[in-house]
């Protein structure tokens, strides 16, 4: 019996609706982290780096209809384990802060969070401020309003780099990494 490999993703464009996010500042929202903690992004001291993503899905793995043909929608998990699996290297680079963002509520977020034995919180923007207050790339899928995939690089609080589209999604924590290690050169 041969086993069906998994569906080829739908792959994102630029539609640019990310190009006016670099130089901007980080509005002053706190937002809840599965840690507990309330993250105000603009009040944070040196770097961080906040991975936006659609979705994770539920521990049984089930996505939502019609997930793969939506471009740029699957590959939460295998990108918050990238940036799992790097954490230490981007902590070497600088890197004080790292977060994944998604509009996903906390109490879901933090399911998410411990499964995937995440060293850093996840952020919710379930009521959309922050993405109302930048702008950001928005999509809707099964009545959910869904963040696109994208990766900014804040310095003090400022948008230093953006990240978007952000494809493949394994692939965003050593691009991240690859951009960092150059700022050092």
């Amino acid at each position: 019996m041969a086993i069906a490999s998994p569906p080829t993703p739908a792959i994102p464009v630029n539609d640019g609706k990310a190009r006016h996010l670099t130089g901007l500042h980080m509005p002053p929202i706190a937002l809840p982290a599965t840690d507990g903690s309330s993250v105000n992004l603009a009040a944070l001291e040196g770097l961080t780096v906040l991975y936006a993503y659609p979705r994770t899905s539920p521990a049984d793995g089930a996505a939502l209809d019609g997930w793969d043909a939506i471009p740029g929608a699957r590959g939460c998990t295998p990108q918050s384990c990238a940036f799992r699996d790097h954490f230490v290297e981007l902590k070497q680079l600088g890197v004080s802060h790292l977060f994944g963002l998604s509009t996903q509520h906390t109490d879901y977020q933090k399911e998410a969070a411990d499964r995937l034995h995440l060293p850093f919180p996840l952020l919710s923007d379930s009521n959309l401020a922050l993405a109302r207050a930048l702008d950001l790339p928005l999509f809707s899928a099964a009545g959910l309003t869904l963040l696109k995939r994208l990766t900014l690089i804040i310095e003090n609080g400022r948008i230093e780099k953006v990240f978007y589209p952000v494809f493949p999604p394994e692939r965003n924590a050593p691009d991240v990494i690859a951009c960092l290690a150059s700022r050092k050169g």
